[in-house]
C-alpha cells in the first residue's frame, strides 16, 4: 500500500479474482514459486549481504500459519527461522516494548519470519489497554492521546535503520472479512483434526472486531513506509493468497541483486590443491 495513505478496510476486497482455474494449477504455480524461492535463498544465503524479515499480522484464522507452512516449505531449515510472539513472559516485561522482537531479527543471509510481531503493541494492546497498565511503564508516560503515534514513530524508526543496515522487510497483513472468520471458527469445532485450533478466547476477540480494524486502519496508515511498505492480501481464499504472498517475497528478493562469491586466484588454486589429496 502507498506509504502515507489513510486506510479504510471496508475499501480493500478480501476476495479478488483467482489466480488460478483449477486445484491442480494451484498446485503446479505454488510448487513453481516454492522452488524458485528454494534457489533464490541458496543464493542469498551464500551471498551473505542482506538479511530478510517477514512479518505476518492478521486476525485470528486468517491462514497465517499456512502461508508460512505452504509458502516457506521449499526453503532449508538452516537459513531461515520462525518466531511467533505470544503474551509477553516477566522477562519481557522489564524491557521496552521493542526488546523482545529485536533479540530475534535475522543475520545476514537468513530469512527471518515473525508470526505475529511487535505489532501486537499498537494492535492487541491498544485493543486491550489493561495490557498496556500491566508493561511497568512510568504513568507519566502513558498519555493515550500520544502513545500510540509515539510507538508508531518508534516502529518506523527501527525499520528504517534496519533497511540502512541491510534487512529487507516485508509486511503482510492477510485481510480476511468476519463472515469468513466465522466459516472457519465452525470448521475448526465441526472436524476433530481442527479442534486444537479453537478456543473461547477466539470468540472472546471477535467480539472487539469492528475495534480491531480500526486499530489496523491507523496502523498500516501510520507505518507503511517506501521502504518497508506494508501488503494488503485478500484473504478469504487461502490458496489465492498465499500465491500472492509467495510471489511478492520472489519479487523481493529479485531485486536484491544477489550474486554467489566469486572465486580469486588464491582460493581456486587453494582447492585445486585440495583436490589432488583427495
Amino acid at each position: 500500500m502507498r506509504p502515507g495513505a489513510k486506510v479504510k478496510l471496508k475499501e480493500w476486497p478480501t476476495l479478488v479474482k483467482e489466480v488460478c482455474k483449477s486445484k491442480k494449477q494451484y498446485h503446479k504455480l505454488l510448487e513453481a514459486h516454492v522452488e524458485e524461492l528454494s534457489e533464490l535463498q541458496r543464493l542469498h544465503y551464500a551471498s551473505d549481504r542482506y538479511a530478510i524479515l517477514l512479518i505476518f499480522q492478521a486476525m485470528d484464522a486468517a491462514g497465517k500459519d499456512g502461508a508460512i507452512r505452504h509458502v516457506m516449505s521449499g526453503v532449508n531449515p538452516q537459513g531461515c527461522q520462525v518466531f511467533s510472539f505470544k503474551q509477553p513472559s516477566a522477562e519481557d516485561l522489564e524491557h521496552d516494548f521493542l526488546w523482545r522482537t529485536t533479540r530475534c531479527l535475522p543475520e545476514r543471509g537468513r530469512i527471518g519470519i515473525f508470526n505475529r510481531s511487535y505489532y501486537e503493541e499498537v494492535l492487541i494492546v491498544r485493543v486491550h489497554p489493561e495490557i498496556l497498565r500491566s508493561q511497568r511503564i512510568p504513568k507519566v508516560l502513558i498519555d493515550d492521546k500520544t502513545i500510540w503515534d509515539d510507538r508508531y514513530r518508534s516502529i518506523v524508526d527501527l525499520e528504517a535503520h534496519l533497511h540502512r543496515n541491510g534487512t529487507r522487510i516485508i509486511k503482510f497483513f492477510l485481510h480476511l472479512s468476519k463472515d469468513e472468520q466465522r466459516k472457519r471458527f465452525r470448521e475448526r469445532i465441526d472436524e476433530p483434526d481442527k479442534n486444537w485450533k479453537f478456543s473461547l478466547a477466539d470468540v472472546h476477540e471477535r467480539r472487539h472486531w469492528k475495534h480491531y480494524m480500526k486499530t489496523y486502519e491507523a496502523c498500516l496508515s501510520g507505518t507503511s513506509t517506501v521502504h518497508a511498505p506494508w501488503y494488503v492480501v485478500p484473504a478469504d481464499d487461502k490458496e489465492n493468497a498465499r500465491l500472492i504472498v509467495s510471489q511478492i517475497i520472489l519479487d523481493t528478493m529479485k531485486k536484491l541483486g544477489m550474486k554467489y562469491p566469486k572465486m580469486d586466484k588464491a582460493r581456486r588454486k587453494e582447492l585445486q590443491a585440495i583436490r589432488k589429496e583427495l
